[in-house]
């Protein structure tokens, strides 16, 4: 039997909450809410169509080398943190869940991932995804403390699933 209201809520809770950053301060935010796409640039200059494994450990297992091949300058951990974030807006955000990114004044654009992957050679962020943006952001200071934290961390993407009474 169908049941609306538990079918429902199983698919509130497989939604899920990201921060992610649109280049170094912001840089390119303006831009992905123009175009309406979120990506990263790690400088993997390849198409990861068809090579974006299920699990990201074994996504960072194969590409490390290929990181740090080209980057020898960098350490082993910072090539599997940019793996790692490759991975997530690549293949671990799902369409349908929702991403919230800096717009580099105080304020969170809001939007829903609707697209798969695509690569985009010559953007800034060629490793993309397709977004509907909200017409509406989050002032920072509408936030609470802990959320506010969280969203401030340091890194590309931050998981922030945890606090979806808040953001809903």
């Amino acid at each position: 039997n169908f049941d609306e209201k538990s079918d429902c809520s199983k698919v509130r809770l497989m939604k899920s909450y990201y921060r992610i950053m649109l280049g170094r301060a912001s840089a390119h935010a303006k831009e992905c809410y123009n175009k309406n796409f979120i990506g990263c640039n790690f400088a993997f200059e390849l198409d990861f169509t068809g090579k974006l494994l299920d699990n990201w450990r074994d996504f960072n297992k194969e590409f490390i080398p290929y990181y740090l091949d080209k980057h020898p300058d960098k350490s082993k951990v910072t090539a599997g943190l940019a793996c790692g974030a490759t991975h997530t807006i690549c293949k671990g955000i799902n369409s349908g869940d929702i991403v919230l990114s800096p717009d580099g004044s105080g304020n969170y654009m809001v939007g829903e991932i609707i697209t798969d992957y695509s690569y985009v050679p010559d953007s800034v962020l060629p490793h993309q995804r397709g977004v509907k943006w909200y017409p509406k952001s989050i002032p920072r200071s509408a936030m609470s403390d802990k959320l506010r934290h969280s969203t401030g961390s340091i890194g590309t993407v931050s998981n922030i699933t945890k606090y979806t009474e808040e953001l809903e």
